[in-house]
């Protein structure tokens, strides 16, 4: 493993994207537990991205327009829905007494869904992971390694999102109009991340 790829790794997992952004939430509205679950789901929807790279199902993605385009449009039409409801929900930053309470499978159902949507990632991992990999040496061991790695630097990066949001909520749910337009960016930044996949083409 070269700090090429810890690095590179780091600089994309730390770059604000769906992952984050619903992990930041989550610490403001449910506090360090629910920060916790939520970057544990996100890190599983990872899975099936590097399955997909890992077997070559991503190639045939890239190959194939009608798959990339109805996973990638899929996609874009959840995080307009996070948008929307995000952006409506009047108390999706209050504290865990009075926010209404999720089961845990379901927290993690909804992160895992978050990255699952997202044929960008698949992608990212396709033409990202091989560039690591040593040629006189078998292929499968070092991309599940390297896949390890990422996985767990992605649930250490958001995790730490969501601590520090679950520290600073407190003072931020006590001021209703500061919550409220956190509330409204964390929507439009779902926009911005779906306008940014709507642009991306094979």
């Amino acid at each position: 493993m070269s700090w090429a790829f810890l690095i590179t790794s780091l600089v994309i997992i730390a770059t604000p994207g769906t992952g984050a952004i619903l992990t930041i939430a989550a610490g403001i509205r449910g506090g360090r537990r629910l920060s916790l679950v939520t970057a544990f789901g996100c890190t599983l929807g990872i899975v099936p991205h590097l399955v997909a790279a890992i077997t070559g199902t991503a190639a045939l993605l890239r190959l194939g327009g009608v798959a990339f385009e109805v996973l990638r449009w899929v996609g874009i039409a959840y995080l307009l829905y996070m948008a929307v409801a995000t952006w409506r929900a009047s108390g999706a930053l209050r504290l865990d007494g009075a926010a209404p309470q999720r089961s845990t499978l379901r927290t993690i159902g909804n992160a895992v869904l978050a990255n699952l949507l997202n044929p960008k990632l698949t992608l990212f991992f396709f033409a990202f992971l091989p560039q690591f990999v040593a040629s006189q040496e078998p292929s499968l061991p070092q991309m599940l390694r390297l896949s390890g790695i990422f996985m767990a630097l992605t649930f250490v990066v958001f995790a730490g999102y969501g601590l520090a949001a679950s520290f600073f909520r407190r003072h931020l749910v006590e001021r209703p109009t500061i919550t409220r337009r956190i509330q409204k960016g964390f929507a439009l930044g779902y926009v911005g991340i779906g306008v940014g996949l709507a642009t991306t083409h094979r």
